[in-house]
């Protein structure tokens, strides 16, 4: 990584549809280099693709919660994670240590929408012993790691 990968990084970071013709430009370098390197990052594994950004509330989603998952074991994860990958509600998984085993989000549309989720099918996994959520009032900020 050198200064032009950063500084490319960088703009993408604020715009990812941004063409590679105006990075170039931006940065005074040729087009075929923007090109490469984002190549390179993204073989690399470090730019792991480009996404949208959904307002989840005006989607109709109005509740959100982060919920720790309490498993009989923890070499159940495996079963459960895929079982929570089938939940469209549940937007993020993560491995934690403490008392949970997991921790995920959950969005819903409003309070029994949160509750099916919850009681009808995340405590129907088998392997979950018990689920402990804190309701999300919404995002202060989120960003990715400082780049410099």
């Amino acid at each position: 990584m050198d200064k032009h990968d950063f500084q490319i990084l960088d703009l993408l970071e604020k715009d990812g549809r941004r063409p590679y013709a105006e990075i170039a430009k931006q940065l005074v370098i040729s087009n075929t280099m923007v090109h490469q390197r984002i190549t390179k990052m993204k073989q690399s594994g470090l730019l792991l693709g480009t996404t949208i950004k959904l307002d989840q509330r005006k989607l109709g989603f109005e509740w959100g919660a982060f919920t720790g998952l309490v498993l009989r074991e923890d070499s159940d994860s495996k079963a459960i994670i895929e079982a929570l990958k089938r939940i469209p509600e549940v937007t993020e998984c993560y491995y934690i240590a403490g008392q949970y085993t997991l921790y995920i989000r959950i969005v819903a549309k409003n309070n029994e929408h949160m509750r099916e989720i919850l009681y009808d099918k995340i405590d129907h996994i088998p392997g979950v012993i018990k689920t402990e959520s804190m309701i999300d009032f919404g995002t202060a900020f989120r960003r990715n790691v400082p780049l410099k």
